[in-house]
């Protein structure tokens, strides 16, 4: 018998005012058409006054903890992607923990931009298995909202603000059975300036604005991406043919159609939703698994993979049996 980490629950939330293209074009030079045709983005949400990366997170973990039965006390372990936290310190996660009414538990933020939800799946994943965590909150939420340059139109489009969640749980099970089977994940500092926030408490004691190469970007992803993908088969003993969900970080419609070709991966395998959600960079991922899991298409013994490329670079990806 093996001690895996089990999927129990998903939830995810989103900011209440949602921005269609047409809606950002009276207010940024784009248009519909020219977002729609490089991105297929189609709409987003912005988060509003009283709406932060923590309260995002809270509501996307109650929703989560509902769908797993479990009460917040029962939570161990606390584990926040984020890029835009509340404050620069403590973590978003400990205010979480806070709004969740939990006395005590571990509680931290992890920063690796659009794959953060990866880094901290495979850090629960980690504690869970060692036994120093039984039931943990992985959370992804941001609002990226707050350092876009909308003079930028080649980049402000791109984004929207959301949170996802998912709780895992300690489980004894033979090889092979449900759980986390795999997970792998890189990063490679040497491309600081293709994606990054030109600011910080310790260069400019400024929060800064996102800068992007775009095109860049884009053929790093979808070699990163179908790369990384190869490798947490390899580790899990498995194969393309044997992925039932492609659960990608929805960055740009683009870069989802290249990866899934270069992997020969049918499309009505790969879960989307980059067309309403945009990019919401570590809480992309917890967003499309959590609609995927509420809509019926992701069952029970389903082989899912999630993967993410993001800022840094960093990039990763995850296997499970659902």
């Amino acid at each position: 018998m093996i001690r895996r980490s089990l999927l129990l629950g998903t939830g995810s939330a989103l900011p209440a005012r949602s921005v269609s293209n047409a809606e950002l074009a009276q207010t940024v030079d784009t248009s519909d058409e020219w977002i729609v045709e490089r991105t297929g983005i189609r709409n987003r949400h912005i988060a509003g006054d009283g709406e932060t990366t923590a309260t995002l997170a809270a509501d996307a973990a109650r929703r989560a903890l509902e769908a797993a039965g479990l009460a917040a006390q029962d939570i161990d372990l606390i584990i926040l992607a984020t890029a835009t936290p509340d404050q620069t310190f403590p973590a978003a996660a400990t205010k979480v923990q806070a709004m969740l009414g939990i006395d005590d538990c571990v509680a931290f933020d992890v920063a690796a931009v659009c794959s953060g939800f990866l880094y901290a799946v495979t850090v629960a994943d980690s504690m869970i298995r060692s036994g120093a965590a039984n039931r943990a909150l992985v959370i992804g939420s941001e609002t990226f909202s707050r350092i876009l340059d909308w003079e930028d139109r080649a980049t402000c489009v791109l984004f929207g603000d959301g949170a996802g969640a998912v709780v895992l749980g300690a489980e004894e099970s033979a090889d092979g059975a449900r759980g986390i089977l795999a997970a792998k994940l890189h990063a490679d500092g040497r491309h600081n300036q293709l994606l990054y926030v030109d600011g910080g408490p310790s260069t400019t004691q400024t929060v800064g604005k996102l800068r992007m190469r775009g095109q860049e970007v884009f053929r790093h992803a979808v070699v990163n991406l179908a790369s990384v993908l190869g490798e947490v088969l390899a580790l899990a003993g498995l194969e393309v043919a044997d992925i039932d969900w492609l659960v990608p970080h929805q960055a740009n419609a683009r870069i989802l159609d290249a990866t899934a070709r270069k992997l020969k991966l049918s499309p009505e395998r790969v879960v989307v939703t980059v067309d309403r959600h945009a990019n919401t960079s570590a809480a992309s991922v917890p967003l499309a698994l959590d609609l995927a899991m509420r809509d019926g298409r992701i069952r029970n013994g389903d082989i899912v993979v999630l993967e993410a490329m993001g800022g840094g670079f960093t990039w990763g990806a995850c296997v499970l049996r659902v």
